[in-house]
Parts: structure tokens; sequence; C-alpha cells
């Protein structure tokens, strides 16, 4: 084989020599013209004009020669079976040696490894070099291989006599630290959700009047873990809490922050104040934790008194409600800034949810898309939502999966549903409401009693939780009549779990528990109830005035 000839065909190879005789062909006159003065005018002191440098003409130089000292593996094949033209040494050092003239699918088997074969009888179609990148033999290197296609001397010459020139560069090292870097990033990623897992409830709080599911699903293996969370806070008297947040931000600082935001708000959540004063709260604390870090967030609070949810935004999305009939309904404003931007006072808003509705909160992961408009993926989620039916849970997983949200999703989402369902039958026997407008005066205690006696009868209790419910109802009417001011009302409340005793009156002032000295003639009320109760609490009521209520666990 003439390799002079072959390494005349080289790519660039000829573009370099027409270049060559191209300025070759340039005129003396012409070459001074564009030549540097100085170039041209010799100094005063030099006796005559320095000699032009000449080299050697690349087609002098051997491509046999050229390609042995070439450091990385280059094998020279030909025909459409790729017959082995020439190994240099360092290929045979890589692979060891092959011999000329046999195919390369029988005698080049690190070629097959490569996955080459397919991609040499591209290139030699085509007439286009190929490049893959970091593919790895049996024996464990990595080599980033280009194919080049070499034509014959003779452009009339048979199809046969092209060749493939196939040069292999070893990247192990890069390989090996491209490998390390990715697991490392697959720890990191392990760890962050994980720890994002970990903040999360492992166990939703299912109060008794709303069934509850929720769903979280970190993105793909191409997407840091964010700080989307959710949460269920039975604030006793059968309200119940629902909370949903994003902390913008990725990997274990987003998640970090989230679980200390998510902290914070079932701690405020049990001083029992309006949704706007927690958010109003949880603004502060979220400044004082990363002021870089922004948060949005939406708490609701679900009375079964009220049939509706008051919530408050903190650049959150809507709350979507689907009625029993599939009409979907959009939470409103109030919707404030995010957290931690400070210097804004939030407001309540109010949506209902009758018995038979489904309540949907969730983060921007499951309705943002990059090639649409956020309000599109809302809209989107209300079709998606009025169609869907079953327990929550399967509701969960049918919004994710109308909404497109896959294993490599790239962003995390959470979802959370809850439902009011509309109870008959047995089941409805097991919820009961009872209240009692108390006037004030002297009469109004025994009134409660008789009130109470007669209700929790009725409700086929047992004599012993009769007696406590009876004892409590009176001590919390006695507390309201000496402490508060009209208007005032006993509430009686029956579950399939526990039974509600409340007050209400027009006071505001929450009372606490305290130790009575031996000689005082007041003071054991509370006492006694938050000790014959399973819990007890107080809470201002959004008209002015409070709340004190206490629940006992009903007996399986």
């Amino acid at each position: 084989m003439n390799f002079t000839r072959w390494s005349a065909r080289l790519p660039g190879t000829q573009r370099r020599a027409a270049a060559r005789d191209d300025h070759s062909s340039v005129p003396a006159a012409r070459a001074e013209s564009v030549r540097p003065k100085s170039a041209v005018t010799p100094p005063d002191d030099a006796s005559e004009t320095p000699a032009p440098v000449t080299g050697p003409s690349l087609e002098a130089l051997p491509a046999r020669e050229l390609l042995g000292r070439l450091p990385a593996p280059v094998a020279l094949l030909h025909g459409p079976e790729h017959r082995i033209t020439y190994v240099n040494p360092a290929y045979t050092s890589a692979f060891g040696p092959r011999p000329c003239g046999v195919p390369a699918a029988e005698a080049m088997p690190e070629l097959a490894e490569l996955s080459l074969l397919p991609l040499m009888n591209q290139v030699l179609r085509s007439g286009t070099p190929r490049t893959v990148k970091s593919r790895k033999v049996l024996a464990g290197s990595s080599y980033t291989v280009t194919c080049t296609p070499v034509a014959t001397g003779d452009p009339d010459g048979p199809e046969g006599e092209a060749g493939v020139l196939v040069y292999a560069t070893d990247v192990t090292d890069h390989a090996e630290a491209a490998e390390r870097l990715r697991a490392s990033e697959r720890r990191h990623r392990e760890t962050a959700v994980t720890l994002q897992r970990s903040l999360l409830p492992q166990d939703l709080e299912q109060p008794d009047d709303l069934r509850i599911a929720a769903t979280y699903q970190p993105g793909g293996t191409d997407a840091a873990v964010g700080g989307d969370w959710y949460d269920v806070i039975t604030l006793g008297a059968g309200r119940t809490a629902l909370v949903i947040g994003d902390v913008m931000g990725r990997g274990v600082r987003a998640a970090a922050v989230m679980g200390q935001l998510r902290t914070a708000v079932r701690a405020y959540a049990r001083l029992d104040l309006p949704p706007h004063e927690v958010l109003q709260l949880l603004d502060v604390l979220a400044a004082e934790i990363d002021a870089s870090q922004i948060a949005t967030c939406a708490y609701a609070v679900h009375d079964p008194n009220e049939g509706h949810l008051v919530y408050a935004s903190a650049g959150h999305l809507p709350i979507l409600v689907c009625d029993e009939d599939g009409t979907v309904h959009r939470a409103e404003d109030p919707t404030g800034p995010p957290l931690g931007t400070g210097g804004w006072v939030h407001t309540s808003g109010t949506i209902p949810l009758p018995p038979g509705s489904t309540a949907v909160l969730y983060t921007d992961g499951l309705v943002e898309r990059r090639s649409e408009d956020i309000d599109e993926g809302v809209a989107a989620l209300e079709r998606a939502l009025s169609g869907a039916k079953g327990s929550p849970q399967v509701v969960c997983d049918r919004l994710i999966r109308s909404l497109g949200v896959t294993a490599e999703h790239d962003d995390d989402v959470a979802v959370l549903v809850v439902q009011h369902p509309a109870r008959t039958g047995a089941s409805a026997e097991l919820f009961h409401n009872a209240s009692l407008e108390l006037l004030g005066g002297i009469e109004a205690a025994p009134r409660a009693r008789a009130f109470a006696t007669g209700v929790l009868a009725s409700w086929r209790f047992p004599m012993a939780l009769c007696d406590l419910g009876v004892l409590a109802a009176s001590e919390l009417v006695a507390n309201s009549l000496q402490h508060g001011t009209p208007p005032m009302r006993l509430g009686l409340r029956r579950t399939d779990r526990r039974l509600i005793i409340e007050v209400t009156d027009g006071d505001d002032h929450l009372p606490r528990r305290r130790r009575a000295e031996p000689a005082d003639e007041a003071g054991r009320g509370i006492s006694i109830v938050a000790t014959i109760a399973t819990s007890w609490g107080s809470r201002r009521t959004p008209g002015g005035g409070k709340a004190v209520w206490c629940e006992f666990a009903l007996p399986d």
C-alpha cells in the first residue's frame, strides 16, 4: 500500500497543498508589494538580504512514519469489509498486534466493543467523519474515537479501495473523573431526596370530617430536589389546617429551609390564629432564616360548622374546589407576595367546601411548563379535576398522570387532595350537632347542664362519658358567664371518633390554665376540663370574641 498516496488524500491535505501552490504562483513584484517594508528594505549596516526560510514538502513526508510516531492508537482499514491495512505501534501496545488483510470484525474485537463497526459503514457510505465520545472496552479503558473517510488516489477507482482511518484517544482518566462527579451528584441528590422526604409528614393526620391524601414526586435525575412541602394539622374542635408550600431553590439548602418553615407553620397553627396572621408570622421568620430564599405558601382552615375554607396565600397558586357535579371553582384574591419579602399585610379569603366537594392544593411543578403560560397549566388542572372521581389517593394519581408528570419531570411536585364526603345512611348517624343560645343570668348554668344531659343521652353515650361531658360543659359555661360577655352559645358535636364541646362568647380574652391556691374560690374550671378531657383549647373568633372547647375520644 502506497502510504504517500493515502496521506495525500487525508482531509485537509489537499487544501493545504492548494494553498501552497497558489502562494508559489504569486509574482515576485506582487510578493514584494505585500511584504512588510522592514522585510524589503535592508538596514543600513546590512551587507545582504537574508535568504528566505524553506521547509520540506508535505508530499515528501512518509505517512507510515507520521502515523507510527503518533502516541494515540491509529488503524487504517479499507474496503466494505474494513480489512486491516495498517495499525501503528500505539494501537499494537493498546490492543495487541493485528494481522493485515483480515476483516476488522474478525481480528479487531475492540471495535465491536466500542460499537464502531456500524459507524464505519456510515462513514464509508457518506464520506463524512464521525466521532464517538468516551466509549469503554471490556478491559476498562475508555476512548474517544474519530473515524475519517480516506479516498483512493484515483478518483475513478473502485469504491472498494476507499477506506477509514480510525483514530482513538485514551480518555480513561477523564471518564473516571466524570463518573466520580456523577456519583457525587447522585449521592448529593439522594441525600437531598432523603432529607426532603424525612421532613414531610410520614402519616397524614386524618380529621373526622375530611378524607385527605397527598403525593410528593421529586424531579428527574437531571433536576435537583426542590423545597416543596405539604401538611395537615388538626386544630381541635373538628377544625383542620391545610398547608402547601414551595421554597424557591434547589438541593439540600432548599430542603433544609423547607423543614424549618414547615416546623414553624405547625407551631403557629397551634396558636389557632387566622390564616393571614399565620402567614404574617411566617413572612418574618422566612426573612430571618435566609433572606435569599423566597418561598410561597397557602394556608387554609376548614371548620365543619362553617362549610367553607378560610385561606390566605403568599404568592402561591390558587386553591381549586370541585363540586359534586364537576363544577370547578378557583380561589381568587387575596394573594400576597411570597414569604420573606416583607412589607405586606396579608388578608384572608373564603371558598365554599360543601359536602361532596373536593379541594386541591398543589405546587407549580404540577402545572408549570416552559412551553406555555402557567394559567394554561392551571386551566388544564381544572379540566382534569372536573373528571377525576374516586378516593383522594386515586384523584392524586389521576391528576399527576393527566398533567403529564413522569419520573423524568424537570421539577418536583406536591399535591394535597381534600374531600368533604357527603354522608348518608348509617354513616350520617355518627355525625350530629346541637347548640343552645345562652342568654345569661342565674338560670343559664342549669339550662346548659340540662341541655347537655339530654343531648348526650340521646346520642347513646355510655353513662360515664355522659357524666364527664356534662361536667365539662358546665365548667366551660360557668367560665364564660363569669369572664365573658354576650352573646354566649353552647355547642355539642359528635363525630365517629370524638365528642366536642365548645362555648363561645363576645369577650376576646383567652383563658389560660393556672394553679389555684387552696383558699381561692375560682380558677379551677379550666384545670378540671383539662384533666378530664382528651384535649382542650381556645381561639379568637373572626367576628370578635372567643371560643373555648374540649374533646373526648369515644370508646371503640
